[in-house]
């Protein structure tokens, strides 16, 4: 991976200001709280800061490099939004289309009203799942890792909370989570669950290519993710970084006992590898209102559609949604089609910009993109669940506060 760093004091940033970022995650290697790290953080198209510490696999001694392969997890999502909001710009659908169009047992779906595991009660849809649904998760769709309500354990039942049934591809899996009773009735709240996964499929159905192809055709290769991809190549494993957990007696980071579960099939939710330069690019297309290098992906108004508050009454999450976990806060954070969106940072209590927008993995990864400042920043580590410590607001503030100009 060749990155080339800039002077960050042509673009800004105070380098003295930056090192602070290494030093207040060194700590977190220190202490074991993290095995290892690495963040990039651009300015107007240009690298200011690359940094990395600690180890990719600390069983076998093997240091975090630049090119270290990381689970992407959720950081999946919004490529997949992106891919689908290239189809919508064919033509191929309508936001208001329902799902049941390209995935036809979505139009029996069902929402949970009451009643236990073994018995609940439901009632019918008030309105079709839709395709902004999916886009904003307002779909009602679950995860069942969340175990906060009766449509969380049945996901389980189902065979999904952290991975999925080994035979299953995705076709079948969105069967499966059509039948599972909705927590509630579509876009009436925000809940993170399968809809991006469901996205996937719409984007199969209307291409006639599979996940990883079109991917790979329409999103990889045109902008140079050259090490991202639903697998590791066996060539490339010694690069892969393992997956920690915190010790539930000490806090530090341990093998995680989640490290060998997944899926079968693609998950456009969450089953991308991929290298902090790899997402850098995507975020900078991003950024860059749908072009890096020449190569345009979407037109520069349906970025600046996908990155605007689409929850309904300009809400934000603490407002309409429910929490990803109790002790998150989502003051002043909306959500777009694929995106967090930031509304009011006074609110939000975090050193950021209004419009803002970004997302994050399961195994503490982030990445955000501010249009007003002109920046991009990636941050990868492996530890699960990305609950365990408040990496992401921390790394904000120091980025920001680096910021002179």
């Amino acid at each position: 991976m060749d990155v080339t760093v800039s002077d960050p004091s042509a673009q800004g940033f105070d380098p003295d200001r930056l090192s602070r970022i290494d030093r207040h995650f060194q700590r977190y290697v220190d202490d074991g709280r993290l095995i290892g790290w690495q963040v990039l953080v651009s300015r107007h198209g240009e690298v200011v800061h690359h940094s990395m510490s600690g180890q990719r696999h600390r069983e076998d001694d093997l240091p975090w490099v630049d090119d270290t392969i990381v689970r992407l997890y959720s950081m999946t999502k919004p490529i997949t939004s992106v891919a689908a909001m290239m189809l919508y710009e064919e033509g191929a659908f309508e936001l208001k289309d329902p799902v049941s169009k390209f995935i036809p047992s979505f139009a029996g779906a069902r929402v949970y009203r009451s009643g236990s595991v073994l018995k609940p009660v439901t009632e019918p849809l008030m309105e079709p799942v839709r395709m902004w649904h999916l886009l904003t998760h307002t779909s009602g769709l679950t995860y069942g890792f969340h175990h906060q309500h009766v449509t969380d354990a049945l996901q389980r039942a189902a065979g999904f909370e952290w991975g999925g049934p080994d035979d299953m591809d995705l076709e079948a899996a969105c069967d499966v989570w059509a039948g599972v009773p909705l927590a509630f009735q579509p876009g009436q709240e925000w809940l993170y669950g399968v809809s991006t996964d469901v996205l996937g499929r719409v984007v199969e159905v209307i291409s006639g290519q599979s996940l990883d192809v079109f991917f790979e055709q329409r999103i990889f290769t045109p902008l140079g993710m050259t090490d991202t991809g639903f697998h590791v190549p066996p060539a490339q494993l010694g690069r892969a970084a393992r997956l920690y957990s915190p010790s539930p007696t000490s806090g530090e980071a341990v093998v995680s006992p989640l490290e060998s579960i997944g899926t079968a099939f693609l998950s456009g939710g969450g089953g991308l590898w991929g290298t902090a330069a790899d997402y850098l690019r995507f975020a900078q297309m991003l950024l860059n209102r749908g072009e890096l290098a020449g190569i345009r992906l979407l037109g520069t108004r349906t970025v600046d559609y996908m990155t605007q508050n689409h929850l309904p009454g300009g809400t934000d999450l603490e407002t309409f949604g429910r929490p990803l976990f109790a002790e998150s806060s989502y003051d002043g954070v909306g959500f777009g089609l694929g995106f967090s969106v930031q509304l009011d940072p006074a609110a939000n209590k975090v050193l950021s910009s209004p419009g803002e927008f970004a997302w994050g993995g399961a195994a503490s990864t982030a990445f955000w993109c501010d249009p007003h400042e002109d920046i991009a920043v990636v941050f990868l580590t492996q530890l699960l669940p990305s609950s365990t410590h408040p990496i992401r607001p921390q790394l904000k503030q120091l980025v920001y506060q680096a910021l002179v100009d």
